[in-house]
């Protein structure tokens, strides 16, 4: 089984800075995207950045310029670093990994980790 474990939310002021952590542990071959997504009170979940297993990056209008994604394929980590947040980024964040495989010739699967609250005073 494949577990995804996210980290690093909590509450911060507008304009300021959090730094949020996933790792995928368990049996892994190899994992083709990362990524965070989002859902706020009573919206449903949209994307907010995604990276490729060779670095190739997606990220929403909405935090372009703001949030950065990156990635350490050796220890199947996905980072977001959130920069100049505002109170409309409050949110529950997401983890997932899409195409995980077990070995090189399985089938991939998707996962998502537990989710981890943002908070954004005004």
């Amino acid at each position: 089984q494949v577990q995804l474990v996210g980290s690093g939310g909590g509450l911060v002021q507008a304009g300021g800075s959090l730094r949020l952590s996933c790792a995928a542990s368990g049996s892994i071959f190899s994992i083709n995207a990362m990524g965070w997504y989002r859902q706020a009170p009573g919206k449903q979940r949209e994307l907010v950045a995604t990276i490729t297993s060779d670095g190739k990056t997606n990220c929403a209008d909405s935090v372009k310029g703001r949030f950065t994604i990156s990635r350490d394929n050796a220890k199947n980590t996905v980072y977001l670093q959130m920069n100049s947040l505002k109170p409309e980024d409050t949110a529950v964040y997401y983890c997932n990994a899409q195409g995980v495989k077990r070995t090189p010739t399985a089938y991939g699967n998707n996962y998502w980790g537990q989710g981890t609250q943002v908070t954004v005073s005004s």
